[in-house]
């Protein structure tokens, strides 16, 4: 189903009205060729332009509509004009001279092979001539060449060139008697038909499937890896052993589609595609709609000028989603199906990660699922973004370095992201990755108590940690009440404080932030400690409270002797009203009872700096 839907996209984009988003058609590739040599008719070199443009410290390319690549590994196999400066020009960069002499004669082979209508072009010919002109005098065209400022650049990377003919806007290779010699090649002679796997048509069967370029093998490397591949015995079967497309027959024309979409899709800075750890995902329709873009833009940390893209991304998709529930029903937009596609890089060919295939409602449901269960009150002076992006949620667990201040998301396991989109597209009642809980419990404990050995004031458990350890702890107890008895069924977690969730970790992290508070308010607000309870007493607090409670029970003590006595008498009570839900402390805290400790500490906390109905119970002191 996956190669089907891709190749119904590569058709789509083929008929798509705007001509720069057409994908190459068959027998043609989009590829990136930063030299080009300008000759006349007459096969004089007129320049080398440099096609490469500055984007940042790289220079970038322009890309080119050329006839489809070979694949080689280390065999000798010449492109069909454009390829390499060794195989165009058969000049040597790697100290291998008998090998580029024999590079550059399968060059000018693959020309003389064209049928004579594609000969007598124009185009051909000036390059038949150029050859010609090399071949008479090669020194004096070298000499020509190093004279080109951009020669030294070409030299150093052996670029790929291509031809243009002077006065002319396209390549040689652009040229339609050439485009039409590239695709009406014949048939080679033990090419087997088969019915096609994707299409149900009798074609003739792709052997070797082109390699998908845009999967990260590691972070801004791309790997270079098939989908569909069969290079050894044990992978075929049934027979079919003679040639290794045909354990799996897909036409070369499916092919060809199949690749070219995927590669376009994956293509860099594409927008329809998040890279978040190994997993590389994209996302397209089946009809084209602007969604196809905005879907990306809700969880990734894309570059742009709006700070508040990912922002309106969501709301336009949910506006969608519920324009569609109403009255204004767009039946093209309800019906129209979305791919969502997974790909990780494996030991020999790209695994599928994972992939989906929902309709706009479904679709809009589970992302929306997504954001209430990360949902979560917000600090009065803080800029929390109401969506967090993934990488924000996955950098609030990671620890933080110099170069990343705000967590590097490569000390995390790299099939962390993947397994959270998965759980994403998966529905409600699919928990996320445990290991994201782990984490995200873990650093609170763990920065806590390296930010106080530095000597600094530690920081609240932050909003977007908050946030993960609801998200996950709600879907752990939505699938956990799924099977248990409804005496056993546990309450999901609010954004805001729940004064009637009496789990023991949720208390107790209510509890600490109480204690804190006393300690501040005592201390004129804050403003005059060095440091607080949460700074020497959060992570042993939040794994073994029957341990530290005593102790702190004694603090709590002394600081509310400082107190006045309206501010003394309400937070005794409020500590009497937490303990009284609480018999009993207990010794220590499981790991998810630990996160359950950190969402009472910043619930709150953050009640305490927020705007009451009277503002009765407001307390002044330091912001949250």
């Amino acid at each position: 189903m996956i190669l089907q839907a891709l190749n119904d996209y590569y058709r789509r984009k083929c008929d798509d009205p705007d001509p720069a988003q057409h994908l190459p058609s068959f027998g043609l590739e989009q590829k990136e060729i930063p030299f080009l040599l300008e000759i006349t008719a007459a096969g004089e070199l007129v320049q080398l332009i440099d096609t490469r443009t500055p984007n940042g410290k790289k220079k970038i390319a322009q890309s080119f509509r050329v006839p489809q690549g070979v694949k080689r590994a280390s065999n000798i196999a010449a492109n069909l004009l454009w390829d390499t400066l060794e195989y165009v020009l058969g000049v040597d960069t790697k100290g291998k001279p008998e090998r580029v002499v024999k590079q550059h004669t399968a060059f000018r082979q693959r020309i003389a092979t064209l049928p004579p209508s594609a000969r007598e072009d124009a185009g051909i010919q000036a390059v038949q001539r150029f050859f010609a002109r090399m071949a008479a005098d090669k020194g004096a065209m070298m000499a020509t060449l190093e004279r080109e400022s951009a020669w030294g650049d070409a030299l150093a990377i052996n670029a790929i060139l291509s031809f243009r003919l002077h006065g002319d806007v396209n390549l040689v290779c652009q040229r339609s008697a050439v485009v039409q010699a590239a695709l009406n090649v014949p048939a080679s002679a033990d090419e087997r038909i088969a019915m096609c796997l994707v299409t149900g048509e009798q074609a003739p069967v792709e052997r070797l499937h082109a390699a998908i370029k845009g999967v990260w093998d590691k972070p801004g490397a791309m790997a270079l890896k098939n989908i569909v591949s069969f290079n050894a015995r044990a992978f075929e079967s049934y027979g079919k052993t003679e040639r290794q497309g045909e354990n799996a027959p897909v036409s070369k024309a499916v092919a060809f589609a199949y690749t070219t979409a995927l590669n376009h899709l994956l293509r860099k800075d594409s927008p329809q595609r998040i890279q978040i750890g190994d997993a590389s995902t994209v996302f397209w329709a089946d009809k084209a709609t602007d969604l196809e873009t905005a879907v990306p833009d809700i969880f990734g940390d894309r570059p742009t000028d709006d700070p508040d893209a990912s922002a309106k991304a969501v709301q336009a998709l949910l506006s969608a989603v519920h324009k569609e529930h109403g009255a204004a029903t767009d039946e093209a937009l309800a019906d129209n199906r979305f791919h969502i596609l997974g790909l990780a890089p494996n030991a020999a060919r790209i695994s599928i990660r994972f992939y989906y295939c929902l309709r706009l409602p479904e679709l809009g449901k589970r992302i929306e699922q997504h954001f209430k269960d990360l949902e979560m009150v917000r600090s009065v002076h803080g800029h929390d973004p109401q969506y967090p992006s993934l990488k924000r949620l996955l950098q609030t667990v990671c620890l933080a370095t110099s170069s990343q201040p705000f967590g590097d998301i490569e000390r995390l396991p790299s099939n962390l992201g993947g397994a959270i989109v998965d759980a994403i597209f998966a529905g409600e009642n699919v928990p996320y990755p445990a290991l994201w809980l782990n984490t995200a419990v873990g650093r609170c404990r763990a920065e806590q108590a390296k930010k106080t050995q530095q000597g600094t004031q530690a920081q609240n458990v932050p909003y977007a940690r908050a946030a993960v350890i609801k998200a996950c702890l709600n879907r752990q107890i939505r699938r956990a009440n799924l099977s248990a008895p409804e005496h056993l069924l546990e309450k999901e977690f609010l954004p805001m404080l729940d004064r009637t969730n009496i789990n023991p970790g949720y208390l107790l992290g209510r509890l600490f932030a109480v204690l804190e508070r006393i300690q501040e308010t005592a201390a004129g607000g804050g403003g005059k400690l060095n440091s607080t309870i949460r700074d020497k007493y959060y992570g042993a607090m939040a794994s073994s409270p029957g341990i530290v409670f005593p102790t702190l029970d004694k603090l709590k003590i002394a600081h509310l002797k400082k107190l006045p006595w309206g501010q003394k008498e309400w937070f005794d009570k409020l500590v009497c009203e937490i303990l009284s839900d609480l018999p009993d402390v207990p010794r220590q805290l499981s790991l998810p009872d630990q996160g359950r400790f950190a969402l009472g500490y910043y619930h709150q906390r953050q009640d305490f700096f927020s705007k009451k109905p009277d503002d009765s119970t407001k307390t002044e002191g330091a912001s949250a």
